[in-house]
């Protein structure tokens, strides 16, 4: 009935098909991470952030999910065109890798569709000199016709050691509509948001399967106890956890 539900139902059963492997190879990551006390990083800039804000303080979600955000970049900048900016800048993401305390066995999710920005690559890069594991969601098809805006010439995908593929159209927009030649609707925090809350169940269950009593997973605050039982979670994991509640 709705071309863009039917678009992302095609693209999701895509995702599903042809990235199991990767999708069960950074489940292992996290699980791992959790379970050996290892820190599990998040970024995206501009509006790749999104799903750096899925994950982070979030009933249901994560506790042991630490979002990485540059003020620079984010949505309620004004200029909006500030955020392409500094996302373009190189440097910019070096300067905040440093204040991360990467350490080696660390994971670091990266969110970039296109992977030819200067910011993710420096954030990558990084991470890498400290030995910390890379997982980049991205769309490789779209990544390979652009080229990098990056001093090193990588993208993104030439940079993990696992690579989630979104599988969207080049460009991200999904949806072709007749009179006009700029696709309409973008597919990727749908996709992505899915992709990574997949992990996140599959961590999970895991971790369970693992003896882990009491896994890292945020009761709502809005029920009641839901606060009590946070912050007894959060003293359990806090070597993990690199923001105050």
């Amino acid at each position: 009935m709705f071309q863009y539900f039917d678009r992302i139902q095609e693209i999701l059963k895509e995702v599903e098909l042809k990235e199991a492997e990767a999708i069960n190879q950074t489940i292992e990551l996290l699980t791992d991470a959790n379970l050996n006390e290892k820190g599990i990083y998040i970024f995206g800039a501009s509006h790749a952030g999104i799903l750096a804000e899925e994950l982070y303080y979030r009933a249901g979600g994560m506790m042991t999910i630490n979002a990485i955000f540059g003020r620079e970049l984010m949505l309620d900048q004004s200029p909006i065109t500030v955020t392409s900016k500094m996302e373009r800048l190189e440097g910019y993401g070096t300067t905040l890798a440093s204040t991360i305390p990467f350490k080696e066995g660390d994971v670091l999710i990266l969110h970039s569709v296109s992977g030819r920005n200067p910011v993710t690559i420096d954030l990558a890069l990084s991470a890498i000199k400290k030995g910390v594991k890379i997982v980049a969601l991205t769309n490789v098809h779209y990544s390979k016709q652009v080229s990098s805006r990056h001093s090193s010439g990588k993208r993104l995908f030439e940079l993990a050691d696992v690579v989630l593929d979104n599988h969207g159209d080049t460009g991200d927009a999904c949806c072709s509509i007749e009179g006009i030649e700029q696709k309409v609707g973008p597919s990727s925090t749908v996709v992505g948001a899915t992709i990574l809350n997949t992990i996140v169940v599959e961590v999970t269950r895991k971790l369970i399967e693992r003896g882990v009593e009491y896994p890292p997973i945020f009761y709502s605050a809005n029920l009641d106890g839901g606060d009590q039982l946070n912050q007894e979670l959060f003293k359990k994991y806090e070597k993990v956890i690199h923001y105050s509640l």
